[in-house]
């Protein structure tokens, strides 16, 4: 059986950088799973959701949730992540099938699917009722840098960032994840550059994760470090219960009308690729039910 997907967070150079090392390898498989994912989709969705998690083992509440959104024009669409303070993740692509030629130097073309004429939007809800919102340009489309220019303009946390995910032949992911080196505050200038000289040396991230996994980068940068390690899920939050609620949502003449146009409706979750359908006696019965409890 694969192993989970973990975060792992240490303090580095007597406690001036917060590191965080990420395999997200089955999460990424479990998308390409549910979505049939291209080899370069599986790559750039692969590599958000993994800054995904990053962004997320910060929220403070488990409740605490956030979304990002990454448009860059690219032949793969908008790319779609949320999660929340459980590390419960979900993501789609809009062109999950879309596929590119590879780059000059054998790599996959994640800057092409991507594109690099949008925005990177990151959407964070911790429940007092005002969203924060940060927006940064794309830099070139390969997430990691994208993510970098994000947590400098949108957040002030200037953060050295490497991702990757790789594919086998199968098209199944056999190592993804990242390395996330985050100066604190009052970091100087010479942790700071040792910081630029760290990040230089993980441009195989994938294929060390697959190599070595999470522990064996940790023990490159920081052996014998006190460690937090934390699980990341692939879960959506839909179920025929809540899609329940959205058909009660329409109220009973919108879905009487539905019924009779197409035979039954249905609701499809882009986030996992699940169709729920309800014919016309579930339908009856969820109108039912949602009558009797709205009896005094």
């Amino acid at each position: 059986m694969q192993k989970v997907s973990t975060i792992t967070k240490t303090l580095l150079w007597d406690g001036a950088v917060s590191l965080a090392v990420l395999d997200t390898t089955s999460l990424v498989n479990e998308a390409i799973r549910r979505h049939s994912l291209s080899p370069v989709a599986a790559a750039a969705l692969g590599r958000t959701m993994s800054a995904t998690a990053y962004l997320c083992s910060w929220l403070k509440e488990e409740e605490s949730s956030l979304s990002v959104t990454v448009n860059g024009g690219g032949a793969g669409g908008k790319i779609c992540v949320a999660g929340d303070g459980r590390l419960f993740l979900r993501g789609f692509c809009e062109h999950p099938e879309a596929d590119l030629p590879l780059r000059a130097d054998g790599k996959l073309d994640v800057g092409g699917f991507v594109g690099k004429d949008g925005t990177l939007t990151v959407i964070r809800d911790d429940g007092d009722g005002i969203p924060f919102v940060g927006t940064s340009a794309l830099i070139s489309g390969e997430i990691a840098e994208d993510f970098s220019a994000y947590f400098l303009t949108s957040e002030q946390r200037p953060t050295a960032i490497a991702l990757g995910v790789k594919i086998g032949t199968d098209g199944m992911c056999t190592g993804a994840g990242g390395v996330f080196f985050q100066p604190l505050p009052g970091a100087s200038e010479e942790t700071l550059s040792r910081i630029e000289a760290e990040i230089g040396k993980f441009t195989r991230i994938s294929s060390l994760i697959e190599e070595e996994g999470a522990e064996g980068i940790l023990d490159r940068i920081a052996p014998h470090s006190a460690r937090s390690v934390r699980e990341i899920f692939f879960r959506c939050h839909c179920s025929r219960e809540r899609i329940g609620g959205l058909v009660l949502s329409l109220g009973r003449k919108e879905a009487e009308s539905l019924l009779s146009e197409y035979g039954k409706i249905s609701v499809y979750c882009h986030y996992c690729n699940t169709t729920y359908e309800f014919d016309a006696e579930e339908t009856a019965r969820l109108f039912a039910s949602g009558e009797r409890d709205g009896e005094e």
